[in-house]
Order: structure tokens, then C-alpha cells, then sequence
């Protein structure tokens, strides 16, 4: 009898510990799909089959570490404690995480990247089972921002100085 309530006891923690496959369902979602470096980027998403208190993000792309990196640090690759979380709202199973793409340390350069998110701390050579979900961002180059050219008195006292020097020499020689 005590080795039954052992072996049902050991069963329920392997469920509440490791989900049924199939049964965790993760969503992200961008609010810019073509985004310029420097824009700022809400991404969000949903989280069912289990209650995370948080989801963990992680960036891949050109140039990048193929583990994936952090979202604010592209120099430090994910693994190990170092990821870029967002919290999961318990009465619901969303989640949001904004994302400054101008504080970033390191270098976003213009092309298509990955936005993983995954419901364990886990990177992106490491994750097998079912429970992620990624969106892909277009990166264009960064917006200048137009700006008018400052006026400047230069030019119009310049031009006044000229006519002056004129006037007075014209004045000079009808004397």
C-alpha cells in the first residue's frame, strides 16, 4: 500500500513539474512586423496548459550567437540564468514585454530575425519539446529624422555688408 501512494504521489509531481507534451500551448505576437532599428516594439502572447510565472524570450539572427541572445544585449547569449522575461498575468495566461530596440548593447543590423519564446529557461539549441512559439521581424535600417536646416542671419548680414560696401564706394567716386 505504501509503495502505491509512493508511485501515485511521484506521478502527480511528474505532472505538475513536466507538462503533458502537447498540452502547454505558447503565442507571440509583434506589433511591427517591419520594424525600423531604433522603433520601439510591443511584443505579447499567450500562454495555455500551464501557469508560468513568467515566459523567457531570446533573440536569433545574422550575426547573432545560435543559441539566441538577450533582447537588451545582443552580446550576451541566452543559457545559463541570462534571459530577457516577461511576466505571465495569472487571471488570464497573457503576457506583454516592450521592447526599445534604441537601448539595445551591441548591434542590430537590417534583416530577418527570430523572436523566440519559450515556458522554460532553455536556449535555442536546447529546446526540443513543443512549448514555444516564434514570430519573425523584418529589420529595415534606422529612420532619419528630417530636419529643417537651421536659418542662419550669416548670409542676409553678408548681403546687406556687400550692398553698403557698394553704396559708399559709389558714394566716394560721385564726389
Amino acid at each position: 500500500m505504501r509503495l502505491v501512494c509512493l508511485a501515485i504521489l511521484a506521478c502527480a509531481l511528474l505532472g505538475i513539474c513536466f507538462p503533458v507534451s502537447g498540452a502547454v500551448s505558447l503565442t507571440i505576437g509583434a506589433s511591427q512586423p517591419d520594424p525600423h532599428i531604433g522603433d520601439i516594439i510591443r511584443l505579447n502572447g499567450t500562454v495555455s496548459g500551464f501557469s508560468p510565472i513568467a515566459v523567457y524570450l531570446f533573440l536569433t539572427g545574422p550575426g547573432l550567437d545560435p543559441r539566441g541572445t538577450t533582447l537588451d544585449n545582443l552580446n550576451i547569449p541566452t543559457g545559463r540564468g541570462l534571459f530577457t522575461t516577461a511576466p505571465v498575468h495569472m487571471d488570464n495566461g497573457t503576457w506583454n514585454y516592450i521592447w526599445d530596440t534604441s537601448a539595445i548593447v551591441g548591434t542590430l543590423q537590417p534583416g530577418n530575425y527570430t523572436v523566440h519564446v519559450v515556458s522554460y529557461p532553455v536556449d535555442g539549441l536546447h529546446f526540443t519539446r513543443g512549448d514555444y512559439a516564434v514570430t519573425t521581424l523584418a529589420f529595415q535600417p534606422p529612420e532619419v529624422p528630417v530636419t529643417e536646416a537651421p536659418s542662419s542671419p550669416i548670409l542676409p548680414v553678408a548681403a546687406l555688408g556687400v550692398v553698403g560696401a557698394l553704396f559708399c564706394v559709389t558714394g566716394l567716386k560721385r564726389e
